[in-house]
């Protein structure tokens, strides 16, 4: 903060050491209490100011925020919100940058949509390489029976075009982030990003395969589970934004993606049993947060890998 030069504690300083020169009176007493006033309010000032340049310091390590409609309280009792209620799945590790500019954002957005809904941040705490798939699982099993449908949901990427449709997908699963507006991935047969079933349909997948630690190429498993499941699937029509429909918020500069992979790796086959069937984790702790008011579930949790089918959980 920057202060013109009648407001410089040094020169409060120096009038009060010509102050108190000569015979002490009722007036310069008076005046003397307002030097320490003032000297105290500049004190208060200047403490203030440096923890808001501490705070700016921080915020300017934050990707840009699109700005977000006024947050509105879900109402459990509104008919105009719809029956159905989504539990927005956010597989996540160490991202928290990401993540306070996440939850207010989606909350608002859903609020304004009036979806109800309830955010579940899996956090992965075990010693293991990140495990996308097994996450989601975890929040399927964990998100309660208050919901009937879900969203893997990428913790880096926002909707822009409120347009986006995150509605029940009673119809089959439906990709929010299509290859033809996702400013990343294009190809025909990417399902990540976002993604929405209904708890049956995900079930009936048997949901994500969990033999992918590492970064990548669980989606692309998936995409094949949904054929093999003979689910119809749908993506957005008549948006008109294209590349800009999303905000990307990650910044691989500087956060490096795990992408290694070892020969059994990159070796790609369709699971055929793992997945809801095989899943192993303990549940380590539950926290529910507000960020900026907008609530959440934090579900810390421990994966187990079974080292003989997929010895590179390991890898570093």
């Amino acid at each position: 903060m920057m202060y013109s030069s009648k407001r410089k504690p040094v020169l409060y300083f120096k009038e009060e050491r010509r102050f108190l020169s000569g015979k002490c009176t009722v007036y310069k007493l008076f005046g003397l209490c307002m030097v320490l006033l003032l000297v105290s309010l500049l004190w208060l000032q200047l403490s203030c100011s440096g923890e808001m340049s501490s705070l700016l310091h921080e915020e300017r390590r934050l990707p840009p925020q699109p700005p977000c409609p006024p947050t509105n309280r879900q109402a459990d009792d509104d008919p105009s919100w719809g029956p159905h209620k989504l539990a927005l799945i956010v597989p996540f590790r160490e991202r928290f940058d990401e993540l306070l500019v996440f939850v207010p954002f989606m909350h608002d957005f859903l609020n304004k949509k009036k979806i109800r809904h309830k955010i579940l941040v899996i956090n992965q705490v075990d010693h293991y390489r990140f495990n996308r798939a097994s996450l989601i699982n975890v929040g399927f099993l964990e998100s309660g029976n208050d919901t009937d449908y879900l969203a893997m949901h990428d913790v880096d990427l926002l909707p822009l075009n409120e347009a986006l449709d995150y509605g029940f997908p009673s119809e089959g699963p439906f990709h929010v982030a299509s290859p033809e507006l996702h400013p990343l991935y294009h190809y025909k047969t990417y399902v990540g990003g976002i993604l929405m079933l209904t708890k049956k349909h995900y079930h009936m997948c048997n949901g994500m395969s969990n033999r992918f630690w590492g970064w990548g190429r669980e989606d692309d498993e998936f995409y094949r589970r949904l054929r093999k499941a003979e689910l119809q699937l749908f993506r957005p029509s008549g948006i008109t934004t294209g590349y800009k429909t999303f905000l990307h918020i990650h910044d691989s500069a500087w956060r490096k993606r795990d992408q290694k992979r070892v020969a059994s790796q990159k070796q790609f086959k369709v699971d055929p049993e793992g997945g809801l069937s095989n899943l192993l984790y303990e549940v380590e702790s539950r926290r529910e947060l507000s960020i900026s008011g907008a609530p959440c579930t934090v579900i810390s949790v421990r994966l187990q890998c079974d080292t003989d089918l997929t010895p590179w959980c390991l890898l570093t």
